[in-house]
């Protein structure tokens, strides 16, 4: 229970700007437990289940298959600006049709036909300017500062320390919120430090309900996740 190896699919945004506190309170208080990071595509995680304990992956609306889904946070996507941008010029947040005007820097799932970001402008009557798609949000900042359109990314991907050269815009409402969700093969018993993990990603989360379900003693029935910016940090973070 104490020694170990714990692997983690995952996207390259929950990678990058949530789990590197998460996974440092879990080796300090596990030191003999080793920690792999499969980081892919939104569309490639939960194919790399069958590799991994757990897989971390958002979704705006559905519940992931694959396994047992536990909701941790709920999140909302936020545009990213050079300073001076028509866009920051409004007097208002910007509505999917302003936003249709300007060419978009996104997610690569944003260029699937049956993604929520083309739902919403879809909805609206417009298309997105997709200019460029990337994995990564830092890349996105990149070409965002590079003058290639404005980005569209998650909010977790912000931070004050970097970005203090861009204007952090809120999206439209239409674009739908996201749920960060753990995904656990069926029949997978995890070790005290995989649970860990969950709960120091999900403090609402009930330890002995959550082993439960897990067993599969007991129907899943989640409290409802917080949103992001009331997500208790983890020490470190």
């Amino acid at each position: 229970e104490h020694s170990g190896r714990l692997l983690l699919a995952t996207t390259h945004t929950q990678a990058r700007y949530v789990l590197p506190a998460a996974i440092a309170a879990v080796t300090r208080a596990y030191p003999q437990v080793s920690v792999d990071l499969l980081a892919s595509g939104d569309a490639e995680v939960l194919a790399r289940l069958d590799q991994a304990d757990l897989a971390l992956i958002s979704t705006a609306g559905g519940v992931p298959q694959g396994g047992v889904a536990i909701p941790l946070y709920r999140w909302r996507r936020v545009l990213l600006v050079p300073r001076g941008h028509a866009l920051a010029t409004l007097p208002h947040p910007p509505a999917l049709a302003e936003l249709a005007r300007h060419p978009l820097i996104s997610y690569e799932s944003s260029i699937r036909p049956d993604s929520s970001l083309q739902r919403a402008f879809a909805s609206a009557g417009v298309s997105p300017q997709l200019a460029l798609t990337a994995r990564d949000a830092n890349l996105i900042k990149t070409y965002v500062r590079a003058g290639l359109g404005a980005g569209l990314l998650a909010e977790m991907a912000l931070t004050g320390s970097e970005d203090g050269d861009l204007r952090v815009l809120p999206a439209p409402e239409e674009i739908p919120e996201c749920v960060t969700w753990a995904v656990v093969p069926r029949g997978r018993v995890l070790r005290d430090y995989a649970l860990a993990l969950l709960y120091g990603l999900a403090p609402q989360l009930d330890r002995v309900d959550l082993r439960r379900v897990l067993e599969g003693n007991l129907q899943p029935n989640w409290p409802v996740p917080p949103v992001w910016s009331q997500v208790p940090r983890t020490p470190g973070a």
